[in-house]
C-alpha cells in the first residue's frame, strides 16, 4: 500500500504546492514557468523551491499522472482524414482511446 503524501513542516499550504508539482509535470513548463504561474495567483515561490517540492512529492504525482495501459475493453476511435499534397491524396488515420467501456 502506498504511504499518503505529507506536507507537515512545510510553509505554503498543501494546495499551492500540490497544483504547482501538478503544473511542472503534467505540462512541458520549466520550473521558471511554474514560479510565474503561480506569481500571476499573486502566490510568491522561487523556482528552486518549485524544484525540491518536485523532487519530493514529484515521484507520487507522476505515477498519479501515468495512464492505464489499454485493455480490450476500451473504447477505441478510429479517425480519417484526407489530404491533398501535390494534387494526390493521402488518408490519414489515428486511433484514440476515449474512455472505459466498463466503470472501475
Amino acid at each position: 500500500m502506498i504511504k499518503p503524501v505529507s506536507y507537515k513542516r512545510h510553509r505554503f499550504p498543501s494546495e499551492i504546492i500540490a497544483h504547482a508539482v501538478w503544473l511542472y509535470f503534467r505540462f512541458p513548463l520549466s520550473l521558471r514557468l511554474v514560479e510565474e504561474m503561480l506569481l500571476e495567483r499573486g502566490i510568491l515561490v522561487s523556482y528552486e523551491t518549485v524544484r525540491r517540492w518536485a523532487l519530493k512529492f514529484g515521484p507520487d504525482y507522476a505515477r498519479r499522472l501515468k495512464r492505464k495501459k489499454p485493455s480490450r475493453r476500451d473504447i477505441w476511435h478510429l479517425d480519417e482524414v484526407v489530404i491533398t499534397i501535390a494534387g494526390q491524396k493521402h488518408w490519414l488515420w489515428r486511433a484514440r482511446r476515449s474512455g472505459w467501456l466498463y466503470p472501475r
